[in-house]
């Protein structure tokens, strides 16, 4: 995968991005990640990228024509369809496990980091896919929420993590539940539903008085599973019902 980043604040990106999973995905080959400087595609001398709003208002706008051309320069490298456009906005469909799945489907992705009071509107109805906001709060500029849609989507590619079976059982991943589910919680719970993640234990197995469930050291294999969907769902219902949806 190829991620290009067109953003006016290039010096936010310098460390985030080369640690930990995402450094190793770079090292490999598996994911590049190219950083913009928006002011590149300016035509004045002060290398403008914002102006004040029509119509009045606060703070200045972004404007559309070095977004259209850092665009139409950047797709050139493109070598599959798979590409999306996104901007970074507070307006966008909240961001989920599920849309970063489908996203590391993707050959090209291009991230546009929104700044200042906002982007020319059309920005939004003429040169990009769709728009993804992290949460419901404002952040200073889309420089963040860009670094956040990067790390989730890299450690989905495949090859990326030494045990991408790791990934199904996380938080708002879906989760099956097992045959004999049901009958173990007198529930019945059929299908797939995105769960948080069950509770996780490691050594010592007391400590403080504060023991690990004696069914994780039992060696029941379908014991674990069971206890495992029981905890998820019933964390779940107890921290986000939403994600229930009734059921």
């Amino acid at each position: 995968m190829r991620i290009d980043i067109l953003t006016v604040f290039p010096q936010m990106f310098a460390g985030p991005l080369d640690a930990s999973i995402v450094a190793r995905a770079k090292e490999h080959g598996l994911v590049e990640v190219w950083i913009h400087d928006l002011r590149r595609w300016t035509t004045d001398r002060r290398k403008t990228v914002d102006d004040r709003p029509y119509g009045g208002g606060s703070g200045m706008v972004m404007m559309v024509e070095p977004i259209d051309r850092a665009l139409h320069d950047l797709k050139l490298k493109v070598k599959s369809e798979k590409l999306k456009v996104i901007l970074l906005s507070p307006q966008g469909k909240v961001f989920s496990q599920a849309r970063a799945r489908d996203l590391a489907k993707l050959d090209n992705l291009i991230l546009i980091a929104g700044h200042y009071e906002g982007v020319d509107e059309r920005v939004r109805e003429h040169l990009v896919d769709e728009e993804i906001s992290i949460g419901d709060y404002v952040l200073t500029g889309g420089e963040l929420p860009a670094m956040v849609l990067v790390d989730s989507i890299v450690r989905l590619i495949p090859g990326v993590l030494e045990k991408p079976e790791a990934t199904e059982l996380e938080s708002f991943s879906t989760f099956h539940a097992p045959p004999e589910y049901p009958k173990s919680t007198g529930r019945a719970v059929r299908g797939r539903y995105p769960l948080l993640e069950y509770p996780q234990y490691t050594r010592p197995a007391n400590f403080k008085g504060w023991k690990v469930p004696e069914i994780l050291r039992s060696g029941d294999h379908a014991g674990v599973e069971t206890w495992q969907m029981k905890q998820a769902l019933k964390r779940t219902r107890e921290r986000r019902p939403d994600l229930l949806k009734g059921k």
